[in-house]
C-alpha cells in the first residue's frame, strides 16, 4: 500500500477547495445581484452571460486548458 503524505493531500485538495470557494462566492454574488438589485432584464441577462463566460475562461486557465489551446495551430 502506498503512503500518502500530508503534503501530497494539501497539494491536491487545497486548489480544489479554493476553486469551490471562488465558484460559490461568484454564484452567491450573482444571485444577490439578480434578486436584490433592480435593473432591466436585458442588463441582467448580459451581466449573467459576462460572468459565466469569465468564470469559464478562468476555469479553463486554472486547469491549463486555455494555455494549451493557444499552442494549437490550424
Amino acid at each position: 500500500m502506498g503512503f500518502v503524505s500530508e503534503h501530497t493531500i494539501e497539494r491536491f485538495i487545497m486548489p480544489i477547495i479554493n476553486l469551490l470557494v471562488v465558484l460559490i462566492v461568484v454564484g452567491v454574488l450573482l444571485w444577490l445581484v439578480n434578486n436584490y438589485i433592480p435593473m432591466a432584464g436585458s442588463i441582467k441577462r448580459i451581466l449573467n452571460i459576462v460572468v459565466v463566460v469569465a468564470v469559464v475562461l478562468w476555469l479553463l486557465n486554472a486547469f491549463g486548458i486555455l494555455h494549451s489551446l493557444s499552442n494549437l495551430r490550424v
